[in-house]
């Protein structure tokens, strides 16, 4: 069997992997919203909530961003051109900036959490 056709497939396997996570995160976050809003708690309980499901839902965000680089990886070494790693420079250097601060909104909010705590 090809290499190359191995490492196409791998690629796609850890592509769908990693929007299995985000959409997981998105069903988990859902569920998370809606027993806490429909729960009868005090508006400030019900904040309280939302800021753990923002951060509950950016961790599997970034979770699922990491998983694609590793993919970009993984297709990189299928494919080394120079324009295969300019490409993959580009991408892992946007993905880790919409990282940073996504890991910093959800850090954020979850010391609000805890302060509203």
């Amino acid at each position: 069997m090809d290499i190359h056709l191995v490492l196409e497939w791998l690629i796609w396997i850890v592509d769908g992997f990693s929007v299995l996570v985000i959409i997981w995160g998105v069903v988990v976050a859902a569920f998370m919203f809606f027993k806490s809003e429909f729960a009868k708690k005090a508006v400030t309980d019900k904040m309280i909530s939302r800021q753990l499901i923002r951060a509950k839902l950016g961790s599997y965000i970034l979770l699922g961003l990491e998983i694609l680089i590793a993919a970009d990886i993984i297709g990189t070494i299928a494919n080394p051109s120079i324009n295969e790693i300019v490409l993959l420079a580009v991408t892992v250097l946007i993905r880790t900036f919409i990282s940073f601060f996504l890991n910093r909104e959800i850090k954020e909010a979850q010391e609000l959490a805890q302060d509203q705590a």
